[in-house]
């Protein structure tokens, strides 16, 4: 899997500390494994995130359980007139207005 990002995601994010960018496919709440959201974190630890995707910027990682919801070729805009990013591929948008935490 690859993930390509954006000259506006990467300008975004260039000035970011440091540490693990992760896909984190939040099912919390959700009631469903398939109705997971996913979100962009950068972390100090790896945690449980066992899988690495090859990227244009920075390695990705995700956790290898929800590979499955991924395409092979990801992409990761910014949209500056909605301050958030954007998750897609080439088949679908999987979250048009994809959330950023920095923790740590």
């Amino acid at each position: 899997m690859k993930v390509t990002f954006t000259d506006k995601a990467i300008e975004k994010l260039e000035h970011e500390p440091e540490g693990f960018l992760k896909l984190h496919y939040d099912i919390e709440d959700c009631g469903c494994v398939v109705n997971g959201v996913t979100q962009l974190i950068r972390e100090d630890e790896q945690g449980n995130f066992n899988m690495e995707l090859e990227s244009n910027f920075r390695p990705v990682r995700i956790q290898e359980q929800y590979a499955v919801f991924f395409d092979e070729e990801l992409k990761i805009d910014y949209l500056p007139k909605h301050q958030c990013f954007m998750l897609k591929s080439d088949n679908e948008i999987l979250n048009p207005r994809m959330r950023y935490i920095s923790k740590g």
